[in-house]
């Protein structure tokens, strides 16, 4: 975990124990690694990997490891944008901390190869019933319902999935 942009309520630490309980509960196996950064450390990566140069919420990195030998070790990376996590949690009355593990729920089904824009709502109802368990504000496919989320996922590419 790297809190590259500091978040109220937030420790590293106090992070790793959201991520390994939601990979439990989403079943991916293999370690991941999240770093909490800027909008500007957004853009840049949004461009680079999905040519969108603009920032963005989150973004997935599935290990090419796990993807190309099916093992356990490394599932991937998630970027999230702390700016983007304040703004959302603002606007939707809840804390920054609580968004942030929202965005890296969201992630986190990225790496286990779920895609909520070819899915079928299958992603959605499974963010949904882990925001449950996780007991999480609601989630970002939730949100996204009305209108078109402007995170993504390059999972099925090299590079970054966005929420």
């Amino acid at each position: 975990m790297i809190l590259q942009k500091k978040v109220v309520g937030l420790s590293e630490a106090s992070l790793s124990r959201f991520v390994r309980r939601a990979r439990r509960e989403s079943r991916l196996r293999g370690r991941v690694n999240v770093l909490v950064t800027g909008s500007a450390a957004m853009r840049t990566l949004n461009a680079r990997f999905r040519g969108k140069n603009k920032p963005t919420d989150v973004l997935s990195f599935p290990s090419e490891q796990t993807i190309a030998s099916g093992r356990e070790g490394f599932a991937g990376e998630i970027a999230i944008s702390g700016d983007i996590a304040a703004q959302n949690a603002a606007r939707l009355g809840h804390s920054v901390a609580s968004e942030v593990k929202v965005l890296a729920l969201h992630g986190i089904l990225h790496l286990a190869g779920m895609d909520h824009e070819h899915d079928n709502g299958h992603m959605a109802r499974k963010e949904a019933a882990l925001r449950r368990v996780l007991r999480l504000p609601a989630t970002l496919t939730e949100r996204a319902r009305p209108t078109v989320n402007a995170a993504t996922s390059p999972s099925s590419r090299r590079g970054g999935r966005t929420a």
